[in-house]
């Protein structure tokens, strides 16, 4: 076990592990966000189409231009959507909801559809189409799929394949034009999306898709000076700029460096513990898509602070008040999670699901709970 995953690692397994609520061992307390995710796969309407059109030859239905992921309103909500079964399936392949997840997933990822995605993807005018946010979470739906070995996913994946690869050629291209770095709480920012992209790169053995995140994450972020967390969050966030950015970090940096970055960009982490010094966002009204991005923000906090205290060394001091922060904004947002709303129904329990079975954590720290 290296420092990375030591100590700080079972920490963070024996903090999650007291939580209240059921964690990804029980596939009940998970179920309900997976079932927002059943129903809202094949839902076609409401849907945003973010669409540049060269001339009439392409009008069309959300099913006719991206037929793999038209539902949950848009192509992102449904390509996370279809990581969120996936991970599922792999997790609790006996559950109910396991086969109806798989039945989805038949329907949707087979050649014909999929191959009719790429097609669109690299459609003119499109090179910044869901970029990153969009792209990112294609690459973790393969990631997800490279992972499980099931002969079903492995044939889904192959499916995938070109799409994958157009995801990660659009990003390849893009990255070293990246002259600053994108600070926003919503999907374009690049700190998250950095994230999810090096966690798929190393799983697909794509050291070149690796280094150049890698680079490109250290040369935007690494001397930043100090973050004021007083500016967070805006009033739709689903994601903290600061956090998602250390979040990145304590990926590629050393425990040790880590730690000592974190000292200078986070300073406001205080070393006593407890969770007021990054107070729970507010929602107003859930029935507001845009305001209720901030349930969404507070289950990605969730996860950010967990990862950022599994990066940090042994007995650093900091590491309780980052899982007590942590275990505040989780409950907070599992317990608004009802799925009334469509406008949060449609995502939010990806990102219910992204935290409670620990993805994007260190592998040790997963296997501490």
């Amino acid at each position: 076990m290296s420092a990375r995953t030591g100590m700080a690692a079972l920490v963070l397994g024996a903090a999650l592990a007291a939580a209240p609520a059921a964690r990804a061992n029980d596939a009940d307390q998970l179920a309900p966000f997976v079932r927002l995710a059943l129903e809202c796969s094949g839902q076609e309407y409401p849907n945003k189409i973010a669409h540049v059109m060269q001339s009439d030859a392409d009008l069309g239905t959300p099913s006719d231009l991206t037929p793999a992921f038209y539902g949950c309103f848009d192509w992102h909500s449904a390509v996370h959507g279809h990581w969120q079964l996936v991970r599922f399936a792999r997790l609790f392949p006996e559950h109910p909801l396991a086969a109806e997840a798989r039945a989805v997933l038949e329907g949707h990822l087979t050649e014909e559809k999929l191959a009719a995605e790429t097609a669109y993807l690299l459609g003119e005018g499109r090179a910044s189409w869901e970029r990153p946010y969009g792209l990112a979470w294609l690459l973790q739906l393969a990631a997800e799929l490279r992972e499980w070995d099931d002969p079903d996913a492995r044939r889904w994946a192959a499916a995938l394949a070109p799409l994958e690869e157009a995801c990660a050629g659009r990003l390849a291209d893009w990255l070293p034009k990246l002259a600053y770095p994108i600070r926003t709480g919503e999907h374009s920012q690049t700190a998250f999306a950095f994230g999810l992209v090096l966690d798929w790169a190393r799983t697909a053995g794509r050291p070149d898709l690796a280094g150049l995140v890698t680079t490109t994450g250290l040369r935007l972020y690494r001397h930043d000076p100090a973050a004021v967390l007083a500016f967070e969050p805006s009033g739709q966030d689903f994601l903290s700029p600061a956090l998602a950015e250390a979040d990145f970090l304590r990926r590629v940096l050393e425990p040790d460096a880590f730690a000592l970055w974190l000292d200078g960009f986070l300073p406001e982490i205080p070393t006593g513990g407890g969770a007021g010094w990054l107070p729970v966002a507010i929602v107003t009204d859930r029935s507001d898509g845009k305001l209720a991005h901030l349930d969404g923000l507070n289950l990605s906090r969730a996860w950010m602070l967990q990862g950022i205290a599994a990066g940090l060394p042994d007995g650093d001091p900091r590491i309780t008040a980052l899982l007590d922060a942590a275990a505040a904004h989780r409950t907070v947002a599992l317990a608004a999670l009802t799925g009334e709303h469509y406008e949060g129904a449609h995502w939010l329990g990806t990102f219910a699901l992204y935290l409670e079975s620990g993805r994007g954590l260190p592998a040790t720290a997963d296997q501490a709970r």
